[in-house]
């Protein structure tokens, strides 16, 4: 939970106005911006809150429970003269918080290694490293074609109605190190971490924001039934929350993972579901503090805020934990020009695309590929990290996929018995590729060596004359192991 802090500050009774989940305070002097306030009702009932701005005899705060049943005139508030702080500990892994911090699964209050600021401290340009080392999601998508990278922010963008969440959970449940071919036993799979509390292990902190209770169940019970909850801190902001509690909900998770990164040196894959409604969120607030809206009602500050969240990601140096972010945002009417995406793409480093016309086609996961990207999956596969011939051949398929939308184009227009040998050959291709290798079990979990082998099946349609992008002793190999049944 967000810790009271020791009394430091000032008391002020009674408030200048109220509105929606703001409460304005005159009167005051000494009091900083992100300040932490009690608001204490006639009854007694203290309720917590931040300073959300201040000026000469004024501040103005925003409570984290809302307004409801509070007067002008019998309203206290109390200063306590410094910024909101969580009580952080490696024993929050395998428990269930709401979106302060608070368990909500029946057990006790784990004991506090530390008290960690919510908003978090700036890492050091100079200090950071540079992500090289992959995650295996066990989803061929993206582990073929746009790789996950230890430290990267690599957002999923999806639309109403997709399966966003059904994905988010099985990326949750398998997402682990991989374990490369001279490094398994015979027979091994990648394992779950025996203890989630070593250093080195990968952990899993998970956040939902203003999701309805039939979704946070869903992820209660989809983690608890693999037994993944051992591994995940959840925090549930659900939609009945007051607004304002979601825009202390990914703090307050980024937090616990900054802990487990850089002082437990775990590898940390936050996941933070749905970013739409924080940015909805926050856009109300806006709106109440009577600030000039911007693009579509949202504040001007908008791509600063987000950023404030997704830079607190990354590797530094003198710690060999990392953190990753997994953002998902649910695009409004499809549009990925909309403020949220749009701004979420300048910040991070790709994004995976769900597409709802494959969805349509019964494909699960529906990703699409073409618009899809990971800007830092150039130096973080091929030998030593997924397998020698990753970078060739996921760059084969993306051609060969990309020409196959030119053929279903030029198809739709002269009929597909009019098309050439080689162009019904791409057709055979793409469907194939959408449906054994993009498309895959909800309970699927492949290694780095399934998906390339999957791939290399499917090129195996193509004309040995149209793998361009291949080298000569990488089809050599593949057809070597297919003579001898090790493919």
């Amino acid at each position: 939970m967000i810790e009271r802090a020791a009394y430091g500050g000032q008391e002020v009774a009674g408030a200048a106005r109220i509105e929606g989940p703001i409460v304005v305070v005159e009167g005051i002097s000494g009091v900083g911006y992100d300040e932490v306030a009690e608001v204490i009702d006639a009854q007694g009932r203290v309720r917590r809150g931040r300073v959300l701005e201040v000026g000469e005899g004024l501040a103005v705060v925003e409570v984290l429970a809302g307004t409801t049943g509070l007067s002008i005139q019998e309203t206290h508030v109390r200063f306590l003269g410094q910024s909101m702080h969580l009580p952080v500990s490696a024993e929050m892994l395998g428990r269930v918080f709401d979106g302060l911090g608070n368990p909500i699964d029946g057990g006790p209050q784990p004991l506090a290694e530390r008290r960690a600021d919510i908003n978090g401290q700036p890492i050091n340009p100079t200090a950071r490293i540079y992500p090289r080392d992959t995650i295996q999601t066990g989803i061929s998508a993206i582990d073929g074609m746009n790789t996950l990278v230890l430290g990267q922010k690599l957002p999923l963008l999806s639309g109403s109605g997709l399966p966003h969440d059904q994905l988010a959970a099985q990326i949750v449940r398998q997402a682990a190190l991989p374990i490369l071919d001279e490094q398994r036993p015979q027979g091994a799979v990648c394992p779950a971490p025996t203890d989630p509390t070593e250093e080195g292990q990968f952990v899993v902190v998970f956040a939902a924001l203003g999701v309805k209770h039939d979704v946070a169940e869903f992820f209660r019970e989809s983690f608890a039934g693999s037994g993944a909850l051992t591994r995940v801190a959840m925090f549930l902001n659900l939609a009945d929350d007051p607004p304002i509690e979601q825009l202390v909900t990914p703090r307050v998770a980024l937090t616990l993972a900054e802990h487990l990164a850089f002082e437990r040196n775990m590898h940390v894959l936050v996941v933070l579901t749905d970013m739409t409604n924080y940015c909805e969120a926050l856009r109300q607030i806006s709106n109440v503090r009577g600030e000039v809206p911007s693009r579509k009602g949202y504040p001007g500050y908008l791509y600063s805020d987000l950023a404030a969240l997704y830079e607190r990601t990354g590797r530094i140096k003198g710690s060999s934990g990392s953190i990753t972010q997994l953002p998902i945002l649910t695009m409004p009417n499809d549009d990925i020009t909309h403020p949220v995406p749009d701004l979420t793409g300048y910040i991070t480093e790709g994004q995976t695309v769900l597409s709802r016309k494959l969805f349509q086609q019964g494909i699960y996961p529906p990703i699409s590929v073409l618009p899809s990207l990971s800007r830092l999956m150039k130096d973080s596969i091929g030998e030593g990290h997924t397998r020698a011939d990753h970078a060739h051949l996921s760059a084969q398929l993306y051609a060969a996929y990309a020409h196959v939308q030119d053929i279903r184009a030029l198809a739709s227009v002269i009929g597909e018995a009019e098309l050439t040998t080689v162009d019904q050959y791409y057709l055979q291709f793409g469907e194939a590729f959408e449906r054994q290798f993009v498309g895959q079990g909800s309970e699927e979990n492949r290694t780095f060596e399934q998906t390339l082998n999957c791939g290399w099946r499917i090129l195996s349609i193509l004309p040995r004359e149209e793998l361009t992008r291949l080298r000569d002793k990488e089809i050599d190999q593949y057809y070597r192991r297919e003579t001898h049944g090790t493919a």
